[in-house]
């Protein structure tokens, strides 16, 4: 705890009120530092993080609607969430202060003392990251899986027994690499890179792409890297990398032409070959991770696993048996033949119609939650061709029923208790039932999250 030692009693101001916030409040006043808390949002937008905040002993000192110069000047340590811009004139001003200013992530990356893996790139980070996290934890490994505002990278810091934790497994995001200087991990993974970038954080699409590679500079002989061969094999900033390079792909090398080239792991006659460190084969007759992007984001993770000599077993189990991001198309259980997943997270209908194209058989598919100004028309389509049954439930019902329900058999409850009791007496062996609500959670819930493990809470009580 040394290097933290210095910062008890010191005046330490958080940047940003969100989940990151709160890890970072809890995480310093653990350690009895003097917080400040300041926020540009309006004191009326923040009631329940003001709430909250009132519940904290001793109580942190706030500044909301603006950020004031004195506050920043006035701070020995400013640390700030990665939804807050760097460039801010006030962080800017600290620095000329010469104040300590870290971003959470460099913060927590610079008292780590653990080897870190990097999941890198624009999209499917949280599942590689989860999966890799998984597979090492089958392998009787402790492991630390965060680097979002769901599961801070601070949170390793305030982990009572992080001294038994073998790796720290990160999703990094362009935003945090923004500021993060020395950052070296032992392995970085990049699934893709997307241009989606926003203006204000990044002036172009090129530096959104500069930063997102930022971390190859860093990486050694000693390091590995695993790229998305389908999405990046034409990139030279990753070709021409020092680390050992892997590459995956869901088609075949052999069929590619490019299977004495590269080494790492493929898609070839129903099972899955690696060729890192010593050959290893996988069955894949049994997963239970639906969805053409999380098979991928599973190729990454094997990949990943096989470099850091991961047992064949551990990662057959995987395969398997990993169930998938909470939330996130999640599966839950199968009772008497019948599948549940659970993906709370799905609150726009966009995100429906992802969801079930995922599934390669028909679906009874529980939706509805708070209404919202969306064109369900458009999505007849899907809704015909996937879903065998649906159940509506929630504020946006009635909509949703006038514009949608006569694409397939559908049923109006009025509770969300009652959504799943019916799904599951209309459903039949080798049916699937999906919670995927197209709307927010929050005409009844808290938040997706609350509403996903009420769901899950209720299929055990069938």
């Amino acid at each position: 705890m040394s290097s933290l030692e210095k910062y008890k009693g010191k005046k330490v101001l958080i940047v940003g009120l969100g989940k990151t916030g709160f890890s970072l409040i809890h995480f310093f006043n653990d350690l009895g530092s003097q917080i400040k808390v300041t926020d540009i949002k309006p004191i009326f937008d923040l009631n329940k993080q003001v709430k909250r905040l009132k519940k904290i002993q001793p109580n942190p000192l706030m500044t909301f609607g603006e950020h004031r110069n004195e506050d920043f000047i006035d701070a020995d340590l400013i640390v700030y969430s990665s939804s807050v811009d760097p460039n801010l004139p006030q962080l800017q001003l600290a620095r000329q202060h010469g104040r300590e200013v870290f971003s959470e992530f460099a913060f927590a990356y610079n008292h780590c003392n653990k080897p870190v893996i990097a999941v890198c790139g624009s999209m499917g980070r949280s599942s590689v990251a989860h999966m890799i996290g998984y597979t090492l934890k089958v392998a009787k490994k402790n492991v630390f899986v965060g680097g979002t505002s769901e599961q801070p990278f601070i949170n390793f810091l305030a982990m009572p027994d992080r001294d038994d934790v073998d790796y720290v497994i990160v999703e990094v995001s362009p935003f945090q690499l923004q500021t993060l200087e020395n950052f070296h991990p032992i392995m970085a993974i990049y699934p893709n890179l997307d241009e989606r970038f926003t203006p204000g954080r990044f002036k172009s699409a090129g530096e959104y792409f500069e930063t997102a590679l930022s971390v190859i500079k860093n990486l050694t002989s000693n390091d590995y890297l695993i790229v998305n061969f389908d999405k990046l094999s034409g990139n030279s900033i990753l070709r021409g990398c020092d680390a050992q390079t892997f590459w995956y792909s869901r088609k075949s090398f052999v069929s590619i032409g490019v299977i004495n080239e590269i080494q790492g792991t493929h898609f070839h006659d129903k099972r899955i070959h690696s060729n890192i460190h010593y050959y290893s084969e996988f069955r894949v007759n049994k997963m239970r991770i639906v969805g053409v992007n999380n098979r991928e984001n599973l190729l990454a993770a094997i990949t990943a696993c096989k470099a850091l000599k991961v047992p064949d077993e551990a990662i057959q189990n995987c395969i398997q048996k990993f169930p998938g991001i909470p939330n996130r198309l999640e599966f839950v259980t199968e009772k008497n033949g019948v599948k549940f997943y659970n993906d709370a997270k799905s609150e726009t209908m966009d995100d429906v119609k992802k969801t079930l194209e995922a599934f390669k058989s028909d679906v009874i598919l529980i939706s509805g939650g708070k209404d919202s100004e969306q064109e369900y028309e458009k999505y007849n389509g899907i809704i015909n061709e996937k879903v065998r049954l649906m159940v509506l439930v929630g504020e946006s019902k009635e909509n949703m029923n006038r514009a949608i329900g006569d694409s397939t058999q559908t049923f109006l409850v009025g509770s969300f208790d009652e959504s799943i009791l019916l799904a599951y007496q209309k459903s039949r062996t080798g049916d699937t039932i999906v919670l995927c609500p197209g709307n927010e959670a929050t005409d009844i819930f808290r938040d997706f999250e609350e509403k996903g493990n009420y769901f899950k809470k209720l299929i055990f009580q069938l």
